[in-house]
């Protein structure tokens, strides 16, 4: 089983977006993949389900809000991840809440609680605990699945390291403007840096380390014109792999009316059954982007 945690501190980059339609191509392939949204604008969620059948049938109980509502509440054992998994579309996904907003807050002060003239170590036993419930979680599901995509948050808060620490890989999708790539190597720092410490604790307190790899960049949004990128965007691109930035060669085409329509039913874009004209076109730039994924991941 492969985790990859697709990340950006930036809001509106494609994320959500990625996560869902890559996840749809691989089980499409008949893979077997988990999606899990962590972010509380739940888009993820509501591009596979509606809004109603989501407050009646999980939002109460059925989410992973809920899941980490018994963490601190110390009731973890009462729910695991089988308990929450909804299957549509030939794949699994746990759904997110809009209440995940306080989260960060909530692990930290559960967190701090605990750090009352703490030993050296107890304070490096509450660090690896507090960030390593999803690996712990998703261990007991290793042999089920092929594939796991965790949509993050759009911040480097507690959750988004908590879906770092359990994954193999992660992926940084990007639109090719200043704003957007500005920050790609300060967030590859970060993950640098929560990954040596977590591991610095973990072999002092004998236990494994972790080795989240860096997948790339995905250019998402970009505009086309004759086939080619536009040079303002080709303009980042090119300034991405100067810096020494693993650029994925597929990128994802910017279409508000096709990605618009998609959540409404609950369809990802590559799943959709039309195959000609700008569609078609779409289509197979997904089809190109999950076969280079998978190669990067080792999925066959």
């Amino acid at each position: 089983m492969k985790v990859v945690s697709i990340i950006n501190n930036k809001g509106g980059v494609g994320k959500t977006t990625l996560t869902a339609n890559i996840g749809a191509e691989i089980a499409n392939r008949n893979k077997r993949v988990l999606l899990i949204d962590l972010d509380p604008q739940t888009n993820l969620t509501f591009s596979f389900i509606k809004v109603d059948l989501w407050k009646s049938n999980f939002a109460k109980n059925r989410t992973i809000k809920f899941w980490f509502d018994l963490i601190l509440d110390n009731k973890s054992s009462m729910v695991n991840f089988e308990d929450l998994i909804y299957r549509i579309n030939n794949l699994d996904i746990i759904f997110s809440h809009t209440g995940l907003t306080d989260l960060d807050v909530d692990l930290a002060s559960k967190f701090s609680n605990k750090l009352t003239k703490p030993t050296e170590r107890q304070l490096k036993k509450y660090y690896v605990e507090t960030y390593s419930y999803l690996r712990n979680e998703l261990k007991k599901l290793k042999d089920r699945y092929d594939i796991v995509l965790i949509d993050c948050p759009p911040s480097f808060g507690m959750v988004t390291k908590n879906a770092i620490i359990a994954s193999d890989y992660y992926l940084i999708p990007a639109k090719m403007d200043y704003l957007s790539t500005l920050g790609i190597n300060q967030l590859r720092n970060r993950v640098c840096e929560l990954v040596q410490i977590y591991n610095n604790y973990c072999t002092y307190l004998n236990e494994d380390i972790v080795e989240p790899k860096f997948l790339g960049v995905v250019a998402t949004m970009v505009s086309i014109r004759n086939n080619e990128l536009i040079s303002a965007q080709k303009a980042f691109k090119d300034e991405l792999i100067r810096s020494g930035i693993d650029m994925f060669k597929s990128m994802i085409r910017e279409n508000k009316t096709i990605y618009a329509i998609s959540p409404e039913y609950g369809i990802p874009v590559v799943l959709n059954n039309c195959n000609s004209g700008i569609y078609g076109e779409v289509k197979r730039e997904w089809i190109e982007l999950v076969n280079e994924f998978l190669i990067k991941v080792g999925v066959v």
